[in-house]
This record gives structure tokens, sequence and C-alpha cells, in this order.
């Protein structure tokens, strides 16, 4: 079973940093879009950053100039390096990520989600 598994969530402090992990664990073919979205407490889903396949990557206006998104091709995995972090970037972070567990299937995957928590 394909899946997504995060990691690096937690409580810092205005200013400081975290670095968001994420894996595609399981059998698969191909992976094409992966990104990172959040939501704060009382707001919608809002996408962070994303990146393709062959490195094109696209940023929030919020967080631009601040957060860095990468990936690493042979381990599947997507990384957010969030830097100068504010008290509104609070919220839980997803992954997400365009799989295909064989050649001609296609899924959407989320991850369980993890909690950032910017204190000011």
């Amino acid at each position: 079973q394909v899946q997504l598994v995060e990691s690096g969530g937690g409580l810092v402090q205005a200013g400081g940093s975290l670095r968001l992990s994420c894996v595609v664990s399981g059998p698969i073919f191909r992976i094409d879009v992966m990104g990172w979205y959040r939501q704060a407490p009382g707001k919608q889903r809002e996408l962070v950053a994303k990146i393709t396949s062959g490195g094109v990557t696209n940023y929030a206006d919020s967080v631009k100039d601040r957060f860095t998104i990468s990936r690493d091709g042979p381990k599947n995995a997507v990384y957010l390096q969030m830097n100068s972090l504010k008290s509104e970037d609070t919220a839980v972070y997803y992954c997400n990520a365009g799989v295909s567990p064989v050649l001609a299937d296609f899924l959407e995957l989320w991850g369980q989600g993890t909690v950032v928590t910017v204190s000011s």
C-alpha cells in the first residue's frame, strides 16, 4: 500500500526554522508533483509550495523567500525548509503527491499532517 509519511513538525519561536520531511512508502512506478499544503484553525487548506518531477517550484506569496521546497528522487522524498517563521505560519502541514503505483494508474495521496506551532 502506497502512503505518505511526514515528520518534522513542532514548536518553534518566531524567527526560527523547521524542516519538514515526507517520504512516499510502498511500491511505486512514478511520482509526479509533490507539495506541501497547510490548514490553520478556522481556515481552508492552502498551497504552500509544490515541485514537479523536473524540479520546477511554485510558492505561495506568503512564504516566498522564507520557505524552500526540494525533493530527493531516489529516496522518494520531499522536504520543506522553513526559515524566518512567523506566528501566521502556525498550521497543520500536509504533504501531497501525485503517484503512479503502476503504469497508467494515478493516485493523489495526502499525508497524515504534522503540526507546526510558531510562538511569538
